[in-house]
């Protein structure tokens, strides 16, 4: 999914501004550390990251995967300037695909879930991120008048 992610990243046109750009690359990186640090510790401690309970170098370097979510996302919402009711549907979109890609790592082992933990149980979590983001993407990057 890195290499994946990072190919599409560097084949793609530029469109954004270098501080938008590595805005959109940091937002997701931090807030997959940032949730996974909150909810897969205790006392919560509802799913493993990796295949050991235990941090490892390896799980810090998998958190890479979602750079290049945060950075799409941006993308897409300033390519298509996307607007009004029409941004509650693109929210939708990748909720949806944020779940796809938490399957697969599910699928590859690099999510374990714990104490009765659902993927659905992600849907709130990828919505508030997803809605943080445009906020303050909108707020840091918005053209002055």
């Amino acid at each position: 999914m890195i290499a994946a992610g990072s190919i599409a990243f560097l084949l793609c046109p530029k469109r954004l501004a270098p501080t938008q750009t590595l805005f959109g690359l940091l937002f997701g990186v931090v807030a997959g550390l940032m949730f996974d640090h909150t909810i897969a510790v205790p006392p919560f401690d509802l799913y493993d990251v990796g295949d050991q309970a235990a941090y490892t170098g390896f799980d810090i370097f998998s958190y890479l995967m979602y750079a290049p979510f945060g950075y799409f996302f941006i993308y897409f919402l300033e390519r298509r300037r996307i607007r009004g009711v029409f941004l509650m549907f693109y929210i939708v979109v990748w909720v949806a695909l944020a779940l796809l890609i938490e399957y697969v790592g599910l699928l590859v082992g690099l999510f374990h879930y714990k104490e009765g933990y659902l993927i659905l149980y992600s849907i709130p979590i990828y919505t508030f991120l997803q809605s943080i983001l445009v906020l303050m993407n909108r707020t840091i990057f918005a053209p002055r008048s």
